[in-house]
């Protein structure tokens, strides 16, 4: 059977940086999806008379979707493959986005979330997946951080498009083109990145890892023929292949085990997954102008903060890109945890001296521009560290038998947890914003124990050595200088 020729280790490098690249375009489906509806949330509570409580549930419904997208993205990603999958998932987040634009009422905002939450939760587990099988160890942080890169860049370019066009109409509940409200283009122009991400998809080589999981070695070879030099090839082939057989034979395709019916390594991923979510990073992306708007700045400038706030968010995931191969992941996300529990817990010390000034709450003095700079720390402390390395970590603590289903299970707790905090955030902020960043900031604090006692270092670490990773306590962990 003939090969085409190997590349270059150069030529190689460059392939897998745009494959790991064209992948990560799921993250910006992501983002684009979590934060386009922050500009939207006061026109929908208004436009269908909304409670606090229905508002949180419209803006939280897709989070629902995600998870079981989530859920299922394992087993689809394993019988059809990556690629495949990706491409499913752009096809449902279109749809979502003409349907929810032209939404007549909220239940039928509701579904068209959902379903779009579905195309989000796929691309959430594939694309990590993705990047992480194709990258070799010494870079795979790097690239794999490239999927929350995009995430912000989706984040960013969300809110950009949420202020441009409410502030083209004059207001976010004003008509814009054609008729159409403001609000409802915010979610139509999800088509164009939705298109985008399936065209590329479509046109992406499997992952050698996933063919070598439906016994398909000779295409397998074939694509790691234009990943890796020639001379790595047959090594790269061996080292799967003997790593899937190592797993079947000891059956450790399965996520069941003895601590409470699953592996202690899934565990270790979900609760990360779900610390990821509790310290409330998204409520800053879905709710910032509602946030803003509250403690005394106005809609035009609350839009600009939301966008200030999410340029920050993708300049600190370029330092994370630059970090994660150098330090490790642990002390990353030891420092991060530290600089989230402060930056929360000054937060929820400011929002203590909220007043009500004309039947809402006002910030006095200068506990509003504290609060503000402190947000910004805190997704600071989020976005160059628990940001792109749970995706990361996701994508390389299993082993290659149980990645999708592993990553899918984790991920969609990480779902829940977003479902979770969104849905309750309106009700919390309504009872009291102090209390609600001092419970985020609870969380923040959690996560430092966890990160040291129970999340393994993968710097380094080839995937095929995952399958004998279980908990760090081996491991001496790295104490970060703050």
């Amino acid at each position: 059977m003939s090969h085409s020729p190997s590349p270059s280790a150069a030529k190689a490098s460059s392939r897998v940086k745009v494959l790991a690249f064209s992948g990560a375009l799921g993250g910006f489906l992501f983002g684009f999806d979590s934060s386009v509806v922050n500009g939207a949330v006061d026109s929908i509570q208004g436009r269908f008379d909304l409670s606090s409580g229905m508002t949180g549930f419209s803006v939280a419904s897709a989070l629902l979707g995600c998870a079981i997208g989530a859920w299922i993205a394992g087993p689809v990603s394993n019988k059809w493959g990556r690629t495949r999958a990706m491409v499913l998932g752009s096809v449902f987040f279109l749809v979502s986005s003409l349907g929810a634009g032209f939404a007549f009422s909220v239940w039928d905002l509701v579904g068209w979330r959902v379903i779009g939450g579905l195309g989000i939760g796929i691309a959430s587990v594939t694309a990590p997946a993705y990047i992480a099988e194709i990258s070799p160890k010494d870079s795979r942080g790097r690239l794999g951080s490239m999927q929350q890169l995009a995430i912000t860049i989706g984040i960013f370019v969300a809110l950009l498009s949420d202020a441009v066009i409410a502030n083209g109409a004059g207001g976010a509940a004003n008509d814009l083109w054609f008729g159409v409200e403001a609000w409802r283009w915010m979610f139509i122009v999800g088509v164009i990145p939705a298109a985008v991400y399936g065209v590329v998809s479509w046109g992406m080589p499997e992952s050698p890892r996933s063919l070598m999981l439906q016994d398909k070695h000779d295409d397998a070879r074939n694509v790691l023929q234009t990943l890796v030099p020639a001379d790595q090839v047959e090594g790269e082939v061996t080292e799967i292949r003997d790593a899937i057989e190592k797993d079947r034979l000891a059956n450790s395709g399965s996520l069941r085990g003895s601590m409470l019916g699953l592996r202690p390594i899934v565990w270790v991923g979900i609760i990360m997954a779900i610390l990821q979510q509790f310290v409330g990073i998204n409520v800053i992306f879905y709710y910032s102008t509602t946030l803003w708007s509250s403690v005394g700045f106005d809609e035009s400038n609350s839009f600009t903060i939301s966008v200030i706030t999410s340029v920050t968010n993708v300049l600190v995931t370029l330092i994370a890109i630059g970090l994660v191969d150098k330090v490790g992941r642990r002390p990353l996300l030891l420092t991060g945890s530290v600089g989230m529990f402060v930056s929360l817990g000054i937060m929820a010390i400011a929002f203590t001296q909220s007043v009500t000034v004309d039947g809402g709450p006002s910030l006095p003095g200068a506990w509003g521009p504290l609060a503000l700079v402190f947000a910004n720390v805190f997704v600071i402390s989020f976005g160059a560290t628990w940001g792109p390395l749970l995706w990361l970590m996701l994508g390389e603590v299993f082993p290659n038998t149980i990645r999708a289903k592993a990553m899918g299970l984790a991920t969609s707790a990480n779902w829940l947890a977003n479902f979770a905090v969104s849905m309750l955030f309106p009700v919390l902020a309504g009872f009291s914003l102090a209390f609600s960043y001092g419970l985020f900031a609870l969380f923040a604090l959690i996560s430092l124990p966890f990160a040291y006692f129970f999340i393994p270092e993968t710097k380094g670490v080839a995937l095929e050595e995952t399958d004998s990773m279980t908990v760090p306590r081996r491991q001496k962990a790295r104490t970060p200088k703050l």
